[in-house]
This record gives C-alpha cells, sequence and structure tokens, in this order.
C-alpha cells in the first residue's frame, strides 16, 4: 500500500487530528470536536501505580469497616436509570468522602473526569429498532437474544490521547510507512503506521501497535461465564515489554512488535502453565515465536500452534488466541475491506466497568455484563471488514471491526461463523487512562451466541492496578529466562 500525498498528510493537525480523526464534531452536534488530553486537569495525568493501588487500598479498607455502604451502591448499580442516576452518585459521594484525604482525592478525579454526565438514553429490547443505523450487527444481535440486555446512553467525550512522542511520530509515518502484503509494516517507528489509512489491513495494523506504554505488568483475571451466570475465574500475570512503540528506547526500523510472558496462577489444574511470545511484523504470517512451560512437563517447549483459531489459554474454547487483545497476530488468512467511518454507539469512558468498588459478583450477570455498569457513547467508528481467504481455514468466516477512530482501538467485533450466521459478538469497554496515556479495553468480552455463555478478560476490579512504570531487559523474554522463572 502506497504512501499518502504531501497534500494528504498536511491535514494532521489541523481539521485532523494528529493521530488522523475528524477534529470537529458532527452536524448535529451528538458527537463533539476532539478534546484529547485537553479533557484532564494536570492532577489526574501525574497518577502513578502507587497512587492508584493506594486508592484501591483505601476502598478495600472502607468495604470492610462500611459494608453497608458498598451494598447501598451495588443496588444503585443493579436499578440504575437516568432519574435515579443523581441519586446514585450521591451514594458514591458521600461513601468517598468517608476515604482518607489523599486517595480520595485520587477517587473523586477519577470519577468526576472519567464518567462525566448523567445517562440521556437507554436502549432496550423492546425500542432498540428505533437505532438500527448506531448500533453494530452484534449489539443488534444481543438486543434480539436477551430481553433484559440494554445500553445507557451517555453524553460523548472525545478524551482519548497518547503521548506526544507518539502524535509526532504518527505524523512523520503518515508520508513513510508502507504495507508489504498483509504484515510487513515498513518506513514506520514508534507511531501508528497509518493515520490517514487506505486500507482496511492498515487500520488494523493501527490496533495492533498503538501506544500502549513502554512495558506493563498486567493481573489478569479472566472468567468463563455459563448460561445461568455461574463461572469460573482465573488468574494469570502478564509482562510485556513493547519494542515498537517504546518510549524509554530508540527501536527505530525494529521488527519486533511486543514480547510477552504470562503465567497461570489459578485454577489449581492450569497453575503454573507459561507462555512466552515474540510478535514480529513479517512476511506470509510469518510474525510469531512462541514457547510453553507445561509444569507436568517441566520444561520449555516451542508451541508452533499459539495463533489464529487455536484455544487461547484457560478460556475454554470461547476465545481464539487472535481474539487476545481484541485481535493480534498475522492478518494473512483474510482479504481486508475498509467500510469507510459510521457514527455508532459504542463502549466507552468506561471506568465504572473496571472500578475496584464493583466485584466481579456485581459485574457478572447471566447471558451478559450487568449493563448498568456499562456506558455507551456516540463516536465516529472505522468499520473493516475481514473476509477468509478462499483455501484458507479458520473458523470465523467473516469478521466485522469497529474501531475508535480518536484511539484505533477496536471497540467490538462481529464475528461469523462457516454458515454465515453470527456467532460471537466481542466488546472491548475502552477506557481513556490520562496517567499513561492510551487507550484500552477493561474488561474485554465475548459473547457466544451459540452456547449462550460468554468470556471475560482484563477483569482488573479485585486486584492489583497494571503497573504501567515496569522496566524489562529483553533477555528477560528469553525461553532460557522463563525456563528459571518457572522453576522459582
Amino acid at each position: 500500500m502506497a504512501r499518502v500525498s504531501t497534500q494528504e498528510a498536511a491535514h494532521l493537525g489541523k481539521d485532523l487530528t494528529p493521530l488522523g480523526a475528524t477534529a470537529a464534531g458532527n452536524a448535529q452536534g451528538s458527537i463533539p470536536a476532539f478534546l484529547g488530553a485537553k479533557a484532564f486537569d494536570e492532577a489526574i495525568k501525574t497518577q502513578t501505580p502507587q497512587t492508584l493501588e493506594a486508592m484501591r487500598a483505601a476502598l478495600d479498607d472502607l468495604r470492610k469497616s462500611k459494608p453497608q455502604d458498598f451494598d447501598a451502591l451495588t443496588q444503585d448499580f443493579d436499578t440504575l436509570t437516568p432519574q435515579n442516576y443523581p441519586q446514585m452518585r450521591q451514594h458514591l459521594d458521600a461513601m468517598l468522602a468517608k476515604m482518607p484525604a489523599a486517595p480520595q482525592a485520587v477517587a473523586r478525579s477519577l470519577y468526576q473526569q472519567l464518567t462525566p454526565g448523567v445517562p440521556q438514553l437507554v436502549i432496550t429490547h423492546d425500542n432498540y429498532a428505533q437505532y438500527t443505523e448506531q448500533l453494530t450487527a452484534g449489539h443488534q444481535a444481543l438486543f434480539a437474544k436477551y430481553a433484559d440486555y440494554k445500553m445507557l446512553v451517555y453524553p460523548s467525550l472525545r478524551n482519548g490521547f497518547y503521548p506526544k512522542a507518539i502524535d509526532d511520530a504518527t505524523t512523520r509515518n503518515a508520508l513513510t510507512a508502507e504495507l508489504v502484503g498483509t504484515d510487513e509494516v515498513k518506513g514506520a517507528v514508534l507511531g501508528f503506521p497509518f493515520p490517514i489509512p487506505k486500507s482496511g489491513a492498515e487500520v488494523i495494523w493501527n490496533h495492533k501497535v498503538r501506544f500502549r506504554s513502554s512495558a506493563v505488568r498486567r493481573y489478569n483475571n479472566q472468567a468463563i461465564v455459563k448460561p445461568d451466570g455461574s463461572y469460573q475465574l482465573s488468574k494469570l500475570i502478564e509482562d510485556v515489554k513493547f519494542k515498537y512503540g517504546n518510549l524509554e528506547e530508540n527501536n527505530a526500523g525494529t521488527p519486533i512488535i511486543f514480547y510477552y510472558l504470562s503465567k497461570v496462577l489459578s485454577p489449581p489444574r492450569l497453575a503454573g502453565q507459561m507462555l512466552l511470545v515474540h510478535e514480529s511484523m513479517g512476511i506470509d504470517g510469518r510474525t510469531r515465536d512462541a514457547w510453553l512451560y507445561n509444569p507436568g512437563l517441566g520444561r520449555v517447549n516451542r508451541a508452533p500452534e499459539v495463533g489464529y483459531d487455536n484455544p487461547a489459554l484457560g478460556s475454554d474454547g470461547e476465545q481464539f488466541n487472535d481474539q487476545i487483545d481484541v485481535f493480534n497476530g498475522a492478518l494473512d488468512r483474510y482479504d481486508w475491506k475498509l467500510l469507510g467511518k459510521r457514527e455508532l454507539y459504542i463502549p466507552y469512558n468506561s471506568l465504572q466497568m473496571l472500578s475496584p468498588m464493583v466485584r466481579y459478583k456485581d459485574l457478572i450477570r447471566p447471558g451478559h455484563l450487568n449493563q448498568n455498569l456499562a456506558r455507551y457513547e456516540l463516536h465516529r467508528v472505522w468499520v473493516v471488514e475481514a473476509t477468509l481467504r478462499a483455501g484458507l481455514r479458520h473458523q470465523f468466516k467473516k469478521r466485522r471491526f469497529y474501531l475508535d477512530e480518536d484511539g484505533w482501538a477496536i471497540a467490538v467485533v462481529d464475528c461469523y461463523d462457516n454458515q454465515d450466521r453470527m456467532w460471537k459478538v466481542q466488546e472491548a469497554h475502552l477506557a481513556s487512562l490520562p496517567f499513561v496515556p492510551l487507550v484500552t479495553g477493561v474488561p474485554e468480552a465475548i459473547y457466544d451466541l451459540q452456547s449462550g455463555r460468554y468470556f471475560l478478560t482484563t477483569l482488573v476490579n479485585e486486584d492489583r492496578y497494571q503497573d504501567f512504570k515496569i522496566h524489562y531487559k529483553d533477555d528477560d523474554f528469553s525461553p532460557a529466562a522463563m525456563n528459571q522463572k518457572a522453576r522459582h
């Protein structure tokens, strides 16, 4: 795919944001102009893993001393409507007032700036037909299947942003980046490669290499939820070092996207299993090296099948490897078509979904998440359709991706089986985290419309916050280091 022209690139930072989104709002005023970093005060931008963890610990202490306050808040969440939303905020404010001053200030700053406004609209099973122009096909399928499924629609706030170095690099990449085939990106350094995309594959590559901090340790809880709402939790620790998009190293020209190492802590039958991945840009799908450690065997082995539609570890088949981070891995099995932009309701500013005030039992409901805790906003999204290439194999024949125009993060995916039936719907409840800064999905859900089960990942409510200030050496992600870590 060819680079964009100088004339096209000149729009970046003007009528287009530095990352390529339309800077202005829509004509109706239902989508506002882009704010980005201006949406946040400096105090919230300077939070650290330590101050966030102190807030979480203070909330846990408050839960132990004032459990009735949390019970009342849970009741608010279970009955939330636009009419009683102010009451819920009053209960929340009263509860936060009982926290120590420093963590209280952090909590108030987070809630005031990341959950603005009162719900304006409730879309339900009974009225969703009125809003199909603003709903993905997957969301329409959820409304059709579950009589109690709903969306609380809030005022839109375009606050997703990344470091200035990423913005500047993206502007440069517009004139130099090229996509060779489906999986080799050339001429891109640090930032998004394709702020003015010409193909569906370019859009997906923006998601794949978006800035997610230079390194992170993530405490990832996952749940497989049965149709009756019962669930089983698994817990992983995930260490990631990003090579492309790393602000601390000069990795210009690196084909390596990231190094990833995970270890399963629970359930007991899976505990001790480890996965190491070296993810890169490449030719003809040759983009991943992977190793597995099985405690039963006691050794590290190459893992040739960590990709595509092979089941992800601990997901009981409800998540394929290429659904991790909504989509990852090689693009070579599909033809990618850019369908343009649409104005759709997508999950956004989803702080309530990841709040330590919410327990997993409050979040998980039969059939779907507790939709009173979800927040939807009208945003412009890029739409990309992936169709399985003739002669190649995947359990999804077609997928349609919807990406937030401001942050290039995938928000929703419609997934069709090989009989052209809607099978699974993926949702990433996007949130702009100004203290990194980045846009990410927390949690991510995969709804299986055929089995009635769903899978949740990146659950953080009852665990430590991710550490985005951590540092790793490349050698920490070698098979030898994996083997040593497995034995300690």
